[in-house]
């Protein structure tokens, strides 16, 4: 029944749903990344006010008005994509110099932070898919923060940093998400009157 909905659903339709489809994935990500921050700050010890000043761990392109919405995702899709790159060593460094231990209410959160975000992914990889009409290509994780530091102190922080860091781009997500309908409705009538005139 469902595959029978959107066979007959149009390209735009098709891309509304899957807009707003990753704007719920990437809220309720922003949701588990707050509870995930909020348990790493008690665990740590860390106050809510603890600056981390040391610049953005994900490299990509500066935002621009100018950008198109294929740009903007591709942009957005290469930085949740190196967020998640980030993570997955922290996650590994954390249990290799901390010990993976008993599996608590933290490391339960950050299991959930990470499968969601990697659902957020897959979101905007259709959604590229979709504004392109082509394979995604794989940004380049060259020059990303890897390795971590190597005392206790500043890898905790590091792994903090980079929890900080997905939160980050979870809000810049929604942002560009929620901003994608209008653009999609526009679009559509850029190339309805472009079909038009071509047909006159």
């Amino acid at each position: 029944m469902a595959a029978r909905r959107t066979r007959g659903m149009t390209g735009s339709d098709l891309s509304r749903a899957t807009v707003a489809r990753a704007t719920a994935i990437a809220e309720q990500l922003r949701y588990e990344c707050s509870i995930l921050l909020e348990l790493y700050r008690k665990k740590e010890s860390f106050t809510a006010d603890l600056l981390v000043t040391d610049g953005r761990l994900v490299s990509v392109p500066p935002p621009s008005s100018q950008l198109d919405t294929r740009d903007k995702l591709w942009r957005l899709h290469s930085a949740l994509l190196q967020c998640r790159s980030l993570l997955e060593r922290a996650i590994t460094k954390e249990e290799e110099e901390l010990g993976g231990g008993m599996k608590g209410e933290y490391e339960n959160q950050r299991k959930m932070v990470k499968g969601r975000l990697s659902l957020l992914l897959i979101n905007t990889g259709e959604l590229l898919k979709t504004a392109d009409g082509a394979a995604v290509l794989t940004p380049s994780l060259e020059g990303l923060e890897l390795d971590g530091p190597t005392t206790l102190f500043e890898l905790k922080l590091w792994v903090y940093r980079i929890f900080k860091e997905v939160d980050y781009w979870t809000k810049t997500a929604i942002t560009i998400l929620q901003a994608l309908p209008s653009v999609i409705d526009k679009e559509r009538v850029r190339s309805t009157r472009s079909t038009r005139s071509t047909r006159r």
